[in-house]
């Protein structure tokens, strides 16, 4: 393995490379996994698996029988490569990608915002 690996462009505006470097083949800026599909944001709720993390994604949903928005979130597994570090209560931003896991199938592109 290389000691330096080519950083990719994921065009994701908001977030920038990691300064680390990763040998993991599922990452996003420094392996062969693709991101497409939706791109969301949340707040790390859980870390305590390794290469592992849950975000809770708030976001407004329509009723329709009371003409209202009401706010709903629900909790979304991502993987989380190794030159990545995030706490809890940390917002990041995750994006889609192919099924990595049973329940993973979003992967975190970088930190948004302190807790």
């Amino acid at each position: 393995m290389p000691a330096f690996k080519q950083v990719k462009n994921l065009k994701v505006p908001g977030v920038e490379p990691p300064r680390d470097v990763c040998s993991d083949r599922n990452c996003p800026w420094h392996g062969s996994l693709r991101v497409r599909g939706v791109i969301l944001e949340g707040v790390v709720v859980k870390a305590s698996a390794r290469g592992m993390v849950v975000v809770s994604h708030e976001y407004l949903r329509y009723d329709e029988k009371y003409r209202r928005y009401e706010r709903s979130r629900r909790k979304i597994h991502a993987h989380l490569p190794g030159c990545i570090k995030v706490t809890l209560g940390q917002r990041v931003l995750i994006g889609e990608c192919r099924p990595l896991a049973k329940t993973v199938k979003f992967v975190v592109l970088g930190v948004v915002g302190g807790g």
